[in-house]
């Protein structure tokens, strides 16, 4: 699972990506490459379940992010779009787009006016121009071999790229067109840069802290259309966070109105925006999350841990984490009800804990 945090020069994109990765601010500076960290996903249901079984290791779930370089401005003055930009942005699950709401003179905003719905504009226009010149040419490419070969593939794809040309023709990104399962499907190799989830996560300075709300407010609803979700966070505060004892980070947090930092939120937004959540095996080894779609049933979880337990599952053991945490063991758990065995059609449900049977 990745994440590709996309801005403009001087957005307070880098600071983010170290925020996220746990990096201080030397050692992730801009690159022309995209620095990439493999991110710990905080979860306080793992951290009291290996408090309650003690075991040689925890593993969280992880994500990788890419810290993609920013946009700079062409020796013309206008902000410039690379073959190398749009690569990088497409081998990215979803995207976080990181905007500057902040004034700083020794860092200029290369469009020299502080606008962050302009930047947002600017970005998903690149972005839907990108896709629809590519599904320009594939449209044109379908009806010429389908005229060649009988090829039920092309059939099938010729009114899915269709639909989605006439929808990037209305200026809305292909995220917002509502595609079926199966037309994703006929999709999925092509990485269309507006087909993937994404957020704007805007980058106020520690003097917005009481405007805060309404300034989110007007941004969410000018890109609701967009089908982007918005969110707020701090880079220079989340700086000094991460200097700080955990004990005091709270109460630093409570001075600026901060009620959650901005990994934990820009991670859970993610999830959201991803479809996705965590099932938990615990035990005197090893206490893990494992990351999954929703819905997925008991035998695609097990396949996640092992592909021989798909292969050969024959049951799941299954207890609630709000279960086990009212009675604290398996055993207690068997003899209150809450704990049953399920078969290989059963829906996971977030924080389950799960024993797989297999042969």
């Amino acid at each position: 699972m990745q994440i590709g945090l996309v801005g403009l020069q001087y957005s307070g994109k880098t600071t983010l990506f170290n925020i996220l990765a746990g990096l201080k601010s030397e050692e992730g500076g801009q690159k022309e490459e995209a620095n990439i960290a493999v991110v710990k996903v905080p979860d306080e249901r793992l951290d009291k379940l290996t408090e309650i079984f003690n075991p040689e290791k925890q593993v969280n779930a992880t994500i990788e992010v890419y810290d993609i370089p920013g946009l700079r401005t062409s020796d013309e003055g206008k902000l410039r779009i690379t073959s190398a930009f749009l690569n990088n942005v497409k081998n990215n699950d979803a995207l976080f787009y990181v905007v500057r709401n902040f004034s700083n003179d020794s860092v200029p905003h290369p469009n020299s006016k502080i606008n962050p719905n302009a930047d947002i504009i600017f970005l998903e226009t690149e972005f839907l121009l990108t896709d629809m010149e590519f599904l320009e040419k594939r449209l044109d490419k379908i009806k010429k071999d389908i005229q060649k070969s009988k090829d039920d593939r092309l059939k099938q794809e010729l009114p899915v790229i269709e639909k989605c040309y006439a929808h990037v023709e209305k200026e809305l990104p292909l995220r917002t067109l509502g595609l079926e399962d199966n037309e994703k499907k006929l999709l999925s190799g092509y990485q269309l840069l507006t087909l993937k989830p994404a957020a704007a996560a805007i980058n106020f300075d520690e003097n917005s802290a009481d405007s805060i709300d309404s300034q989110i407010e007007k941004i969410s609803t000018e890109f609701a259309k967009y089908g982007l979700i918005v969110l707020p966070f701090f880079a220079k505060i989340e700086e000094e966070l991460m200097e700080l004892e955990e004990d005091d980070r709270a109460t630093f947090m409570a001075d600026y109105g901060i009620k959650e930092s901005a990994k934990s939120k820009i991670l859970r937004i993610l999830y959201q925006l991803l479809g996705l959540e965590s099932f938990f095996t615990a035990g005197e080894d090893e206490c893990r999350a494992w990351t999954i779609k929703k819905n997925y049933t008991a035998q695609q979880a097990a396949g996640v841990i092992h592909t021989d337990f798909f292969n050969k599952f024959i049951r799941a053991e299954v207890v609630s984490y709000d279960n086990f945490m009212e009675h604290k063991s398996f055993a207690k758990c068997k003899e209150n009800g809450t704990w049953r065995l399920e078969g290989k059609d059963y829906i996971v449900k977030d924080g389950d804990i799960l024993t797989i049977r297999h042969s």
